[in-house]
């Protein structure tokens, strides 16, 4: 059973109109749980003896517009050794920003994945866990009965996490690529159903969350508009000017245009199309985490990668060994949303992280289980163990 939280009980709102328009909207809070769910339920935790904390395993499943995704680690010295890993594109939004209902098929395909999460933690023996889903249900009218499904089925206690939580979690798994040399940093995350962007200050003792905004549009929603086979240029740039339109009212927010200017700001980017973007850059046979997590892009590149992909033909992106089937149909999106970031906040270059909501729930529930003290105590320095990543990011070769 997954259970747990590292963040506050978020207020619950069952009667949320959802925003529709492709425009940015401040964070929207999650609809209501099932009663059965309503309640937290307080992590699985283990004897408090000396040691036995540490021997800890845990869990974190990431339910998204596109992909399900778990992670199973243990505490190590400087934050965490992964023991099992999963991850499966369900396209769990499918059709969503139309009808406004998880499709049966949509439901069925991500049950499919949740329960070869569920008995991967199961053997694994998880004894500490958390399970989120994002966009697709805070939009879907039929989440509750989802979750009440997902639950009966495979006995894991999804919540519906808003889009600040989803932020605040994509900075923690980001710590360690932050450059301090940078009084402020924008990350954002290119989701299946929509963009996370936020504004860290770095300009105290620890990174703050300054601001976060989520734009209703992601890469299946902007297919869905759009097409994703075959997609003439014209199509391309009709995309980047409606991520731009709905970036607009952000930059007005914030001014963070005259910060990216001053060179005050760094960017990191976490999503499937700049890890994406990154492997295709580096000719990469395969996709390799290792070449891809923390390395560092110019503007320049990105633009001319992405332009590169969309005039890619459907079946040149099938056989690219770093898109595929899975991402096909989808990556022009990607592409597009990408460009249309950097071209409003040309900042210096971009930082790719594959990492996210996984990597910072764990770090979280390990902190607060007590289970890794430098994570708790020193999280901006903490690497996942066996993986190979850098601090500031490194420059592409």
């Amino acid at each position: 059973m997954v259970r747990s939280s590292c963040g506050p009980d978020w207020p619950q709102d069952s009667s949320r109109a959802r925003d529709r328009a492709p425009a940015a909207r401040p964070a929207p809070q999650p609809k209501s749980q099932p009663k059965s769910q309503s309640r937290r339920r307080r992590p699985n935790k283990r004897s408090a003896k000396a040691g036995d904390k540490a021997d800890g395993v845990y869990g974190a499943v990431d339910l998204g517009t596109n992909n399900c995704r778990l992670l199973v680690a243990r505490p190590a010295a400087r934050g965490f050794q992964v023991v099992d890993a999963f991850s499966r594109i369900v396209r769990l939004g499918e059709g969503v920003a139309a009808k406004g209902q998880l499709s049966e098929a949509a439901i069925e395909r991500t049950l499919g994945a949740l329960r070869v999460c569920a008995t991967k933690m199961r053997r694994a023996g998880v004894t500490c866990s958390r399970a989120v889903a994002t966009e697709a249900c805070r939009q879907a009218d039929n989440c509750t009965e989802f979750l009440q499904r997902v639950y009966h089925e495979t006995e894991i206690e999804l919540e519906i996490i808003s889009a600040e939580e989803e932020a605040r979690l994509g900075l923690q798994s980001c710590l360690p690529l932050l450059d301090e040399g940078r009084p402020h940093a924008l990350l954002f995350d290119i989701g299946g159903g929509s963009t996370e962007v936020s504004w860290i200050a770095l300009d105290g003792a620890q990174p703050r969350l300054r601001a976060s905004d989520s734009l209703p549009i992601g890469v299946v929603s902007l297919t869905e508009r759009y097409g994703g086979k075959e997609v003439p240029e014209a199509t391309y740039r009709r995309m980047m000017s409606e991520v731009a339109a709905a970036l607009a009212p952000i930059e007005a927010r914030h001014g963070l245009a005259r910060r990216v200017t001053a060179g005050e700001v760094q960017m990191l980017g976490i999503s499937g199309t700049v890890t994406t973007l990154t492997g295709v850059h580096k000719a990469l046979k395969r996709y390799d985490r290792g070449q891809v997590d923390g390395v560092r892009l110019s503007l320049d590149t990105v633009g001319r990668v992405s332009r590169r992909i969309a005039a890619m033909s459907y079946d040149e992106r099938l056989a690219n060994p770093c898109i595929g089937h899975e991402r096909a149909d989808l990556v022009i999106a990607g592409c597009a949303i990408l460009e249309a970031i950097c071209t409003l906040w040309p900042a210096s270059g971009l930082c790719v992280a594959d990492r996210g909501l996984r990597e910072g729930m764990l770090l979280c529930l390990m902190a607060g289980d007590g289970s890794a003290q430098e994570t708790a105590q020193g999280a901006a320095q903490a690497p996942v163990a066996g993986a190979v990543l850098a601090s500031p990011c490194a420059p592409a070769s």
